[in-house]
């Protein structure tokens, strides 16, 4: 019984923050941290 419970809380945490990344409103932080490792790149080239 309890570990069900654990096991559906858990795919609810799950779940929940997939759906919370997905909102538009973070996109604009998703791109930048997406582009971080590139901006390393380009600044030790330059």
């Amino acid at each position: 019984m309890v570990p069900g419970l654990i096991t559906a809380a858990l795919l609810l945490i799950f779940v929940v923050g997939c759906i919370w990344l997905w909102l538009p409103r973070h996109k604009p932080a998703l791109d930048e941290a997406a582009q971080m490792p590139l901006d390393d790149d380009r600044e030790e080239q330059a």
